[in-house]
């Protein structure tokens, strides 16, 4: 009565709905992942990025190698020069500040 062709094509229908339910355990996997990986990540970069740019004079900073200093002079966007004990200061790249520690008030000049 039915033929083979026929069981055939009514079979076909519903693969699409198969095909959605394959994908969409990766779909919820890429969710998760954003909200617990990357959004995450990007909020602590932009703070560190705020921090970065906030530094003035007077700073006392923790490098990623682990020298604290204080800062003496901000060169430019990039570069600012800390003092690491009296008298010896050198300069340093911005992006290698890990955290400031003591916000400190900037150094008034005597000019």
């Amino acid at each position: 009565m039915i033929t083979p062709a026929f069981a055939q094509a009514a079979g076909s229908q519903p693969a699409a709905t198969d095909m959605l339910m394959q994908v969409a355990p990766f779909a919820l996997i890429l969710v998760i992942m954003y909200f617990l990986i990357m959004r995450p990540q990007q909020k602590r970069a932009r703070a560190h990025a705020d921090m970065i740019k906030n530094i003035r004079r007077g700073d006392t900073i923790v490098m990623n190698g682990g020298l604290i200093g204080k800062v003496a002079r901000v060169v430019d966007d990039g570069e600012l020069e800390m003092e690491i004990a009296p008298n010896v200061k050198v300069r340093a790249a911005r992006s290698m500040i890990a955290e400031v520690r003591a916000k400190g008030e900037p150094v008034k000049d005597s000019a």
